[in-house]
C-alpha cells in the first residue's frame, strides 16, 4: 500500500468508528442508545427517517485520458448479539447474564466491510459501469458455561444479509483544461417491505459509517475544497449528496480522495500524539483519557461487557505510560515546513516588535482599550456558542490585545466577578472577544 493511502486509511478508520461508542462507553448511557449517526444509507423503501438510500460522490481529475481509478468502498455492518438465557430443555432472551467475573449484555456491534474495484477511465467514459455488493447474512451461537462447566446460557450474533451497487461514471468537462468529471454513486438496494417498521431493524439492512477511497494512477485529482482559480467554475458545479470528498495523504499530493460522510479539510490526519481509537477524533483525546479513568469499577464492568473494542480502549487506557499521557496535554506545530527544517518557526511572536500584547491597545467607541482595562461584555449575533448568553452584560478586565494573521485584533478577558480569575490569569486560559463586543466602562463603573 502505498504511503499517500496509508494515510488515508487510517483517517478512513477515524471516519468508520466515528461515533461508534461514546463515553462513558456503557450500553446503558443514553448516548448509546440511539447509535450509528453518521454516513446510514438505509433500504430505499424505509421512510420512517429521513436518512438516504444513497450518496453521490463527484470529483475532478486532469490528465486523465489513460488514468486508472481504484475504488474502495467501505462500511460498517451491524451485528445483533442477544443474550439468552438457559431455561429448561431451551433458551429465554435476558437483557444481561452474569456466569462468573463475566457479564454478557445484548446490543449491537458492528464488522468491518470492504469493497473494491479498480476501473480505467476510458471505460467509464463510454458508459456507465455497475459494481454489485453483495454481503450474506449469518448466524452463530456461543455457549456461556458456568465455572462448574454447566451450561448457563448463550450468546446468539447475526448479520442480516446486504445488497447494494456502485455506479460509476466519467464525462469529459467542456474547456480547454481537459478536466474529466468522475461520478460514483452509492446506492443501498436491499428489500424493505415495511416501511414504519422500526429504525433498528432497517440499521440491520443498511450500510453504516459508509465513505469512498478513491485512489488514481495516471492522473490527478482537483481539490475541490480550494481549486486552482482556473478550476473554481467546474469545481462549483460538482454535485455531492451526503458525502465530503477531499485530499488525503501526503500534503501536495494528488493521488487520493477520501469522500467522507463527515465534513472535512483537505489532507486531514491522525495527530501523533494519539495513542489510539477513542470512538471520537474530533475531540480532544486528553479529555476523554481523564474522563475515562473516572469510571467507577461498576462502569468499568459495564463497559467492557459492552462491547469488545470498549474493553480495548479501558484497557489502552489503564495501562498507557507516563510519556504517553504527557503528549496528551498538547503541542505546538510550526506551519511552513522550510522553516521548521532550518529550526526556526514560521512566525515568532516574541521576536516580531510590531506585536505587544502587554502594551497593545484597540480603540473601542473613542476610548483606548489597552491589558487592565475594564469592559462590559455584549457578544455579538456572530457567535454560536451558546455560553455567551450567560456571559452577556458581566464586566471584565483586559488582560491582552492580540493581533491576528488577518490583522484583526481580539481581547483576551477574565471575569470580574470569576472567582479562579487569577488561576485562569497564572495559565494564560482567557475569554477572547472581538473590540466590537465589548463596551468600555466609565471610571465610576470601573471601580463599582
Amino acid at each position: 500500500m502505498s504511503v499517500p493511502m496509508e494515510i488515508a486509511r487510517r483517517v478512513a478508520d477515524a471516519v468508520l468508528y466515528e461515533g461508534y461508542l461514546l463515553y462513558p462507553y456503557r450500553a446503558s448511557a443514553a448516548k448509546n442508545r440511539l447509535r450509528w449517526q453518521f454516513g446510514v444509507l438505509v433500504p430505499p423503501g424505509f421512510t420512517a427517517t429521513a436518512e438516504p438510500s444513497a450518496s453521490v460522490t463527484e470529483c475532478l481529475l486532469e490528465r486523465a485520458d489513460d488514468a486508472v481509478v481504484r475504488l474502495r468502498l467501505r462500511f460498517l455492518h451491524v451485528r445483533t448479539r442477544s443474550v439468552e438465557q438457559a431455561e429448561g430443555g431451551g433458551y429465554r432472551p435476558v437483557a444481561e447474564l452474569t456466569s462468573g467475573e463475566r457479564t454478557y449484555l445484548t446490543f449491537e456491534e458492528a464488522t468491518e466491510r470492504e469493497v473494491e474495484a479498480v476501473l480505467p477511465i476510458s471505460a467509464l467514459l463510454d458508459a456507465e459501469q455497475t459494481v454489485e455488493v453483495r454481503v450474506p447474512g449469518d448466524r452463530s451461537a456461543e455457549l456461556i458455561l458456568a465455572p462448574t462447566g454447566e451450561r448457563e446460557g448463550r450468546v446468539v450474533s447475526e448479520h442480516l444479509p446486504l445488497h447494494a451497487v456502485l455506479r460509476v461514471g466519467a464525462e469529459r468537462v467542456p474547456g480547454p483544461y481537459g478536466l474529466v468529471r468522475l461520478r460514483v454513486r452509492v446506492e443501498n438496494t436491499a428489500g424493505w417491505a415495511g416501511p414504519e417498521t422500526a429504525r433498528e431493524q432497517a440499521l440491520r439492512r443498511s450500510l453504516i459509517s459508509a465513505h469512498l477511497l478513491i485512489g488514481v494512477t495516471g492522473g490527478a485529482f482537483v481539490s475541490l475544497i480550494d481549486p486552482p482559480e482556473w478550476a473554481r467554475p467546474m469545481a462549483r458545479d460538482c454535485r455531492n449528496e451526503h458525502t465530503w470528498p477531499v485530499l488525503v495523504g501526503e500534503p501536495g499530493h494528488r493521488d487520493v480522495v477520501l469522500s467522507s460522510p463527515i465534513i472535512l479539510y483537505d489532507y486531514p490526519d491522525i495527530a501523533p500524539e494519539s495513542p489510539g481509537d477513542l470512538f471520537d477524533s474530533t475531540e480532544i483525546d486528553e479529555i476523554l483519557h481523564l474522563r475515562t479513568l473516572t469510571l467507577t469499577d461498576e462502569e468499568t464492568r459495564q463497559a467492557r461487557a459492552t462491547d469488545p473494542r470498549a474493553a480495548q480502549l479501558i484497557d489502552m487506557v489503564g495501562d498507557m505510560p507516563p510519556e504517553l499521557v504527557e503528549r496528551l496535554h498538547g503541542v505546538i506545530r510550526y506551519l511552513d515546513a522550510p522553516a521548521r527544517e532550518a529550526g526556526t518557526p514560521w512566525w515568532d511572536p516574541a521576536a516580531d516588535s510590531c506585536v505587544s500584547p502587554e502594551t497593545d491597545s484597540v480603540t473601542v467607541s473613542g476610548v483606548e482599550i489597552a491589558k487592565g482595562s475594564r469592559v462590559r461584555l455584549v457578544p455579538g449575533r456572530r457567535r454560536a456558542d451558546a455560553h455567551d448568553m450567560f456571559l452577556t452584560g458581566r464586566t471584565a478586565r483586559v488582560e491582552a490585545v492580540l493581533l491576528d494573521l488577518d490583522g484583526a485584533r481580539h481581547l483576551a478577558v477574565t471575569l470580574d466577578d470569576d472567582l479562579g480569575a487569577d488561576l485562569h490569569r497564572s495559565h494564560g486560559r482567557f475569554l477572547y472577544f472581538a473590540p466590537d463586543e465589548v463596551e468600555p466602562l466609565g471610571d465610576e463603573e470601573a471601580i463599582a
